[in-house]
């Protein structure tokens, strides 16, 4: 009997072990770990809580002091998913930035039921809401292809951090919609072809790749007159197609837009001149166009146009990661949201 009990003692020994290891390395994908560092779990296969995004997000209560978690497993979810205000501190957890895909395919002029053009706002994949919105390892995509104007995320909420996510889509890929709003986008991907990266809002890109699929602009900020900071992109990628050869950085889709590229790696597709006014010649004196120690071939400012800005050491210490983000409650989501540790692959 003795014998028996100690063989029954050692198997429960190596089993907790098994677990432990799993645990700390995240060798395999288990639902009840999942479910166990989530409050809801999405899969397509019926393993989890939800089949479907937007049913996990319906079902976060309004209000919610406390932050709600949802991991999705890999699968390509056509979903045109709407994140309320009422659902805040929400996080959508991707199981891999590559093959966790919420994808829809609506474009400005497509015709609504109601035989209405659905316009630029209304064409959007993924609208956001919600404040202190997290999202990580996701592709968000808007799939109806060079056809206009086809959003693949509208971000309107404040204090929204995208983590290791991918925006694809072609015009107008990423909308930070709102001017009261402040977004952080960290190690993303994104892409497109005309003013695919737009809006009044207040954004940070760390780190980034900005991927052009032709000779266009990649931003089109409209920054309103009394925000202080609009773009800033610091140490990011920019690269593009091997038959794009013409992009400009930017031009202002409102007069005082504000843009910096801050130590980024430009390519060859960038065009001297840096810049455009998009035939606006008062946004000259009112847009606050600027760059800062970048790199690459694009990076030469011998040729750049006279109203854009080389900023200066003190410029400089104001456009920093930090400072653009803080706004009034001095918001650092690398010392907040970025910094709590959920043990997901």
């Amino acid at each position: 009997m003795k014998s028996l009990k100690l063989l029954f003692l050692l198997l429960i020994f190596v089993v907790q072990a098994g677990f432990s290891q799993t645990f700390v390395t995240g060798a395999s994908e288990k639902p009840a770990f999942v479910k166990d560092s989530a409050t809801f779990v999405v899969a397509q296969d019926g393993s989890g809580d939800y089949t479907t995004v937007q049913a996990a997000i319906n079902a976060v209560p309004d209000y919610r002091k406390k932050r709600t978690v949802i991991f999705i497993r890999n699968g390509n979810y056509k979903e045109k998913l709407i994140l309320p205000s009422s659902k805040q501190l929400v996080s959508l957890i991707g199981e891999s930035a590559e093959k966790t895909i919420i994808a829809y395919g609506d474009w400005a002029q497509k015709k609504s039921i109601l035989g209405e053009e659905t316009g630029t706002s209304g064409s959007a994949t993924f609208y956001v809401y919600g404040r202190d919105f997290y999202a990580r390892n996701i592709t968000f995509q808007n799939t109806a292809g060079p056809v206009g104007q086809a959003v693949a995320a509208h971000v309107s909420a404040d204090r929204c951090v995208f983590y290791n996510c991918r925006f694809l889509g072609f015009q107008d890929t990423l909308f930070t919609y709102a001017d009261n709003s402040r977004q952080y986008y960290k190690n993303c991907y994104i892409e497109g072809t005309t003013d695919f990266i737009f809006g009044w809002s207040t954004a940070v890109f760390d780190e980034c790749v900005i991927h052009s699929l032709k000779d266009s602009y990649i931003t089109a900020a409209s920054t309103l007159q009394s925000t202080q900071y609009g773009y800033l992109f610091y140490k990011c990628k920019l690269t593009a197609e091997p038959t794009v050869k013409q992009v400009y950085l930017g031009r202002p889709w409102r007069n005082y837009a504000k843009t910096v590229f801050r130590e980024c790696e430009l390519g060859a597709h960038i065009r001297p001149e840096g810049w455009h006014n998009w035939k606006k010649t008062e946004a000259e004196k009112t847009a606050f166009y600027a760059e800062y120690n970048n790199a690459g071939p694009g990076s030469d400012i011998s040729k750049r146009i006279k109203w854009s800005h080389q900023l200066s050491k003190k410029q400089a210490k104001a456009w920093t990661v930090e400072n653009v983000l803080k706004g009034d409650d001095g918001w650092n989501p690398n010392e907040g949201i970025l910094k709590e540790i959920i043990n997901f692959r």
